[in-house]
């Protein structure tokens, strides 16, 4: 599997505690910045890494800023791209199991490493259930991704 990852300043430090987590698990990794904690804007690099998410250039992506909401904004404008931010390991399950999340946004200034690290881990290792009622509701959201008429709720739940 490959991962691409990438951070702003906020999430600098955290990105650099995973990718060293992840390289010694044998993970590949995609590494698309930034460079140090100097102050940059999160948007380029979240693009990026939805892109190639989006691109079949990486499998999967990890976002990381302050508070992981900015890159999952930017990331979840991408086509295909469903970024979660994810703060707990019960959140990080769901998010693949139910969501098949593409893209997982932490926040470097909410998260301790230890946890984040288990959050990356559990959630790099859930499959997407492949339930009928949550391939129905993924497909509501590429219907509107794609310019469709807007989703209805549905009564079953």
């Amino acid at each position: 599997m490959t991962i691409a990852i990438a951070s702003d300043h906020g999430g600098y430090a955290l990105r650099q505690h995973l990718r060293t987590l992840l390289e010694a698990e044998g993970q590949e990794l995609v590494d698309m910045g930034c460079a140090s904690e100097e102050p940059v804007d999160y948007p380029p690099y979240a693009f990026r890494v939805a892109e190639a998410v989006a691109g079949g250039e990486a499998d999967v992506g990890i976002l990381i800023c302050g508070t992981g909401i900015g890159m999952s904004l930017c990331a979840n404008r991408v086509p295909g791209v469903r970024a979660a931010v994810v703060g707990d390991t019960y959140s990080a399950r769901m998010s693949r199991e139910h969501n098949d999340a593409n893209v997982l946004c932490l926040g470097g200034r909410t998260l301790g490493p230890d946890l984040a690290a288990e959050i990356v881990r559990v959630w790099l290792a859930t499959p997407f259930s492949g339930g009928e009622r949550h391939r129905r509701r993924l497909a509501m959201v590429a219907q509107r991704e794609g310019g469709g008429t807007p989703c209805c709720p549905s009564s079953n739940g």
